[in-house]
């Protein structure tokens, strides 16, 4: 597992397929800020619950010229699912072989109800328009994350 993203490291950069299997790099995203958020499994409560939160703070973010991409490892056929389920309008990526999650740190052994397991660790990254990481956070909670980010970016 790479080491833990640090405010002012430089985001590992990456070229992925979004939910129609068109690719998306971080590079293509450069002038606005980014929010890179890394969820474990599409169509489950807890990422379900984040990213339609992140769906409804989608004009607040855009006005202050912030983009959300959310990147988890399933396929982009599921992503696509998820996508129209929960009306998304924002790109969902697919990081298969989870190269981009273990580059962020964001794949690695963590706790899942009392027991160490290797999987997802739901993460969060705000980037600067030159690509350099402002925030990051590990091991957020599903629940009242978007809002945090919101008063950290103090929309």
């Amino acid at each position: 597992m790479s080491e833990r993203l640090q405010p002012g490291d430089v985001a590992p950069g990456f070229e992925l397929p979004d939910a129609d299997g068109a690719p998306v790099s971080l590079e293509s995203l450069r002038g606005r800020r980014v929010i890179l958020y890394f969820y474990p499994a599409a169509m489950t409560p807890g990422c379900t619950k984040e990213s339609v939160d992140f769906q409804g703070a989608l004009g607040d973010l855009d006005a202050a010229n912030v983009t959300v991409v959310g990147i988890s490892p399933d396929p982009p056929a599921k992503l696509a699912k998820f996508r129209e389920k929960e009306g998304l309008t924002f790109p969902l990526l697919s990081d298969a072989d989870k190269k981009v999650l273990e580059s962020y740190a964001a794949y690695g052994e963590k706790k899942s109800y009392g027991r160490v397991v290797v999987g997802v660790i739901r993460s969060t990254f705000l980037i600067d328009a030159d690509g350099k990481v402002e925030k990051a956070y590990y091991n957020v909670k599903a629940t009242g994350h978007v809002e945090r980010l919101r008063r950290d970016l103090g929309l």
